[in-house]
């Protein structure tokens, strides 16, 4: 097989669903963790451990939407994350010059758009908040997302963006080469596709009709997440996320 054919089958895979799934977040705030994260950094696995264990966390989807984006600024020495993207490095860097930070660094963490450095727990994740800022609703046939965000206060925005992340479950890497030669490197929300896309206003609430993104490899459990921000503020205002049975 030519290297164009496998890099064309990498590009195109995709979520099969077989039953419909609908994830509706709470009208209060659910926060959303992004971990910024590579295997070609020798100080990242027990970043990535440490999120692993968010997955018996209770208020996991109810109050906390964890996602994993791989970066690929750690490839050139010596292994070539496969769940890493350039996309995902351009994030992390907006993410940087937006809230006035001096540097990307992995691991690093964002919660709800703000820098956080946790220490791996030490410093307690806190999630639970009374703060009322709508349901985002998502409904998942097939390959086919439908999202609606109906905000308890009026947006003067007549456009807002919707995030969509398709997340990986139970992943194993055996890393042959760079700083994690020859160590076995266990993943868990890893974001396996990821896209954005406008929601429209009408009257009081904000929907949109998409696919999932394409995905680059499947896994044994997946997950579905979305969040929403301003067209020029990446800080989520809202977040959504639940288990996909494949």
């Amino acid at each position: 097989m030519s290297k164009f054919s496998s890099v064309c089958i990498f590009l195109l895979l995709s979520v099969s669903v077989k039953a419909d799934v609908i994830i509706t977040s709470p009208d209060t705030q659910v926060s959303l963790l992004e971990l910024y994260t590579s295997e070609g950094c020798s100080s990242c696995p027990p970043a990535d451990k440490w999120i692993s264990k968010l997955k018996s966390h209770p208020g996991l989807w109810r109050s906390l939407v964890p996602v994993g984006f791989h970066v690929d600024y750690w490839n050139y020495i010596g292994w070539v994350d496969r769940f890493s993207s350039p996309e995902y490095s351009a994030r992390q860097r907006r993410y940087a010059r937006t809230k006035n930070l001096k540097t990307v660094y992995t691991p690093g963490f964002l919660l709800n758009g703000e820098e956080w450095r946790s220490s791996f727990g030490v410093i307690t994740l806190s999630t639970e908040t009374d703060k009322k800022v709508g349901p985002l609703s998502l409904k998942i046939s097939n390959m086919e997302l439908s999202a609606v965000f109906n905000p308890v206060e009026v947006l003067s925005d007549k456009t807002l963006i919707l995030n969509v992340a398709v997340l990986g479950f139970d992943i194993k890497t055996d890393v042959k080469a760079g700083e994690n030669h020859n160590k076995e490197l266990k993943h868990d929300f890893t974001v396996l596709g990821y896209k954005s896309i406008p929601l429209y206003k009408d009257n009081s609430a904000y929907s949109v009709m998409t696919e999932l993104p394409d995905i680059v490899e499947t896994a044994p459990r997946m997950a579905v997440s979305a969040w929403v921000n301003k067209e020029n503020d990446m800080t989520p205002i809202q977040a959504a996320g639940g288990w996909l049975e494949n």
